[in-house]
């Protein structure tokens, strides 16, 4: 055994890692136990991730081996050897997916009443109606580009919908070239037939109607073939802030070479001719590996509007309505509970809409003088943004540190960056060479005895449609400890201070990587000593080496070490000697899981910390990030045994991750009652709000081999939920 651990073996490759996250993604697709549409969506949320991971991780691995880089990750693979391990491993996927469309959604749908009609497929009056909706409203914003000698092949925009269509002169009956037409951005992808109502609906997408009547657009020639193609590019964006005088205007010009970017994936439809594939692939600079055959649909996410169609709510999950604790709901003035007690809030099952309601209350409270807030990502028409630029109105301080570049955000950002600064907002665009990604929320509010600061601090971030989606954490506090040094750390962020006068609180880069090394190396030596030694910890991705290898000592010395971690997890659990007391699990459900949660035994007298940041080397190294102690006992006792427990004893949507890298589904034992960590958790949020009634923390604690008793949680066909206007 190698005693720095040091070892690639014990390593597993990041992206590899993320691509079997997205096959746990896509093993909710093919589970019969979901409603149809529910499973329909995941294989949509699969086709979107993969995008993303084409966009940004293959086309900076596809960089380096351009640039013939040898480097090396603690795996021991080279970049050439990840790229061709992510090709082969991605076409199984993609594979995967569409056996899954093709044997087992797509008929369920035929079955339902949801049809998905080809072009051959029109009666004659569908015929009629799409031929009159192609002359009305799609042949005006076509534009064929011709690609011959004289015509080099146009830059196609990232994944767009693109039409290479073959023409033949009748004349000289030879082939005249190729004409490229995209599909228009800005019209809808999917079309609902005439006839459509009730329990039986047609769809149709907009690229069947196009090829139908493509003809218009080429008189007088032959079209011998038309096939459909979709190109994703690079869209990392590349800014050197230290060379950018106004990193507002660098991040507005690199967003318009977005879209042009080098080609990284070619996905074509499975009827394309072996030429007509090879033009495309040399055209695009790309290889035979970067092409991917499919059937219809040719993009999953097309099909988005059906899984939220109204007229088949009984093919989806039952809407779920966020509760109101009722200690919230019975108080009618928030800053008084606040002062009051600390307050945790669990996102989706209780709602963000109090965080909403304490901004705007605070934007109108006389008694409010300032307020400051990091936002990283607020989505559009964003409450939280009005109740800033309102409070900025009311003559409030208000200042707001806003991260222009938070990935595929950055446009909104900019957009609602302006308008707070019109509406009188100070805006602060955050550090140089960091991205700010902590979640913060500061009031400052005079109370009868004195000023006092009332702050939140939360996993997740200040937007109130992924609040609905996302599994994440909330603290309100006015411990002045505590709220004194996030008034610390506004003041270096925004005043571009020294890092002083802050001990509680653990911020990225400056000493969180340190303070987790410290609490890690105590459970160590406490291990070492005898005493009661364990780490809990929950996040969405485990990449840094260091940490890993203090996880691998701290696990030979004997500590029991439990790891929740939603999507990448590079830490290789079960080897004799050195992480044989590492469990790794991984919850793949309804809602994203987003919470960071860590937990150190502490001989006894255990530290918990929330965070915004996962144990990556961008978090604790690249990024303003916070993790923030919880201290309530209460709360603390909730964390672990509603919360951390409750994961742990997962037996129906956790995979547990094994020592080859692949994760293994777990399956409620014959004699036990079958947890759903997220389903009893809507259970608890609705009826119950405190935790007398749950066991013990230890009495659920949990080995593989052996899984607790928990009260058995409804089924997703009798929960009592109200109906609500899905989300997904």
């Amino acid at each position: 055994m190698a005693s720095d651990f040091e070892d690639p073996a014990y390593y597993i490759n990041r992206e590899l890692s993320w691509l079997e996250f997205n096959a746990r993604v896509l093993e909710e697709a093919a589970d019969t136990t979901q409603p149809l549409l529910e499973r329909l969506r995941f294989l949509c949320i699969f086709s979107s991730n993969l995008d993303e991971f084409f966009e940004i991780r293959v086309a900076g691995i596809k960089q380096q081996v351009e640039n013939q880089s040898d480097q090396e990750g603690p795996d021991g693979l080279s970049p050439e050897e990840v790229c061709d391990a992510i090709q082969q491993r991605a076409h199984q996927l993609v594979a995967r997916q569409y056996d899954i469309w093709r044997h087992e959604v797509e008929p369920q749908l035929r079955k339902n009443g949801i049809v998905l009609c080809q072009r051959n497929d029109l009666a004659a009056e569908e015929r009629a109606w799409a031929e009159r909706y192609f002359t009305d409203e799609i042949l005006p914003v076509l534009t064929p580009l011709a690609v011959d000698p004289s015509h080099p092949f146009p830059q196609v925009t990232n994944k767009s919908f693109n039409l290479i269509v073959t023409l033949r002169r009748p004349v000289s009956a030879h082939l005249a070239g190729f004409e490229i037409v995209q599909v228009p951005h800005n019209l809808p992808r999917l079309l609902t037939l005439p006839g459509s109502g009730q329990d039986r609906y047609r769809f149709i997408q907009i690229k069947e109607v196009i090829g139908l009547f493509l003809g218009s657009l080429f008189p007088g020639d032959e079209i011998s073939d038309v096939n459909g193609f979709r190109v994703t590019r690079n869209s990392d964006l590349y800014i050197d802030d230290e060379e950018a005088e106004n990193l507002l205007q660098t991040v507005e010009e690199e967003l318009r070479k977005r879209n042009r970017g080098n080609a990284v994936r070619l996905e074509i439809e499975e009827s394309c001719p072996p030429e007509m594939e090879e033009f495309l692939l040399q055209a695009l600079q790309l290889k035979k590996a970067d092409s991917y055959r499919h059937f219809e649909p040719l993009s999953f996410l097309h099909l988005l509007p059906v899984c939220a169609h109204e007229a088949f709510p009984h093919l989806r999950d039952r809407p779920w309505t966020p509760v109101i604790p009722k200690e919230l709901a019975s108080h009618s003035d928030l800053f008084d509970l606040i002062r009051r007690r600390d307050v945790l809030l669990h996102h989706p099952f209780e709602s963000f809409g109090i965080i909403v309601d304490l901004l705007r209350r605070a934007a109108d409270d006389p008694g409010v003088l300032g307020i400051r807030m990091t936002l990283y990502r607020t989505g559009g028409e964003s409450p939280i943004v009005r109740a800033l630029m309102r409070a900025a109105q009311n003559g409030k301080q208000v200042t707001a540190l806003v991260e222009i570049k938070a990935r595929f955000d950055e446009a909104n950002n900019i957009v609602w960056a302006r308008q707070l600064e019109e509406a009188g907002v100070h805006v602060v665009y955050g550090l140089l060479g960091l991205k700010t990604h902590c979640k913060m929320l500061e009031i400052i509010r005079r109370d009868p005895d004195r000023i006092r600061l009332y702050v939140h601090l939360g996993t997740g971030n200040y937007h109130v449609g992924t609040a609905r989606l996302y599994t994440d954490l909330s603290l309100l506090t006015t411990r002045d400890d505590l709220t004194k040094e996030v008034g610390t750390l506004f003041n270096i962020l925004t005043g571009l201070s020294r890092f002083h006068g802050i001990r509680k609180l653990l911020v990225a880069p400056f000493r969180m990587a340190e303070e987790f090394h410290e609490r890690i190396a105590a459970e160590t030596a406490f291990a070492r000593q005898g005493k009661p030694a364990r780490i809990i910890a929950k996040m969405n991705a485990l990449v840094d080496p260091e940490i890993i290898k203090a996880l691998y000592h701290a696990s030979a010395a004997g500590v029991r070490i439990d790891l929740i971690v939603r999507g990448i997890c590079c830490l290789r659990p079960g080897i004799p000697g050195v992480s044989e007391r590492i469990r790794v699990v991984s919850i793949v459900g309804r809602f994203l899981e987003h919470s960071r949660i860590f937990y150190f035994e502490n001989n006894g007298d255990p530290k918990i910390y929330l965070s915004s940041a996962d144990w990556m080397p961008r978090n604790l190294y690249r990024r303003i990030e916070v993790a923030f102690p919880v201290e309530d006992p209460e709360i603390k006792k909730r964390l672990r045994g509603e919360i951390l427990e409750l994961y742990l004893s997962d037996c129906v949507k956790a995979r547990e991750l094994q020592p080859d890298g692949s994760y293994l589904r777990l399956k409620p034992a014959s004699h036990r009652s079958p947890v759903q960590a997220q389903l009893q958790l809507r259970h608890l949020a609705r009826a119950q709000l405190g935790f007398d009634r749950l066991p013990r923390p230890e009495s659920i604690a949990i080995v593989p081999q052996q899984r607790p008793t928990l009260p058995p949680p409804p089924t997703e066909a009798s929960s009592p939920l109200p109906e609500e206007p899905d989300l997904f």
